[in-house]
């Protein structure tokens, strides 16, 4: 198992993520979003695995209402790239399984 957490040092959700593998012993790699973003493919599997772009923006980004009137999958996912703080966090990846947001429930699965 190879576990990825990426988040922001200030959201809450990504700190009670990193507890909870901490929690059950399974070691993981923590990524600051803000500080080292995500490579193409990084967020290219992340995107299939949640089932588009749109799973991905942060409803209480202040500039995620601009994000949602783009055209196209593309655009969104260009501006995403650009400026990770658009991102919902946390963000873990275990291979090609991903979730956004805090779910436990699906962490269960893979452990």
């Amino acid at each position: 198992m190879n576990i990825q957490i990426f988040g922001k040092s200030k959201c809450f959700d990504t700190k009670k993520a990193e507890r909870w593998f901490k929690e059950r012993g399974i070691k993981f790699q923590s990524v600051d979003l803000i500080r080292y973003g995500m490579s193409v493919g990084e967020l290219t599997s992340v995107c299939r695995a949640v089932g588009g772009v749109d799973a991905l923006i942060d409803p209480k980004s202040k500039d995620a209402a601009t994000l949602r009137y783009l055209e196209g999958d593309q655009a969104k996912f260009d501006n995403l790239l650009d400026n990770p703080k658009l991102l919902r966090t946390p963000i873990v990846r275990n291979g090609k399984q991903a979730t956004v947001g805090y779910c436990p429930e699906v962490w269960a699965g893979w452990a």
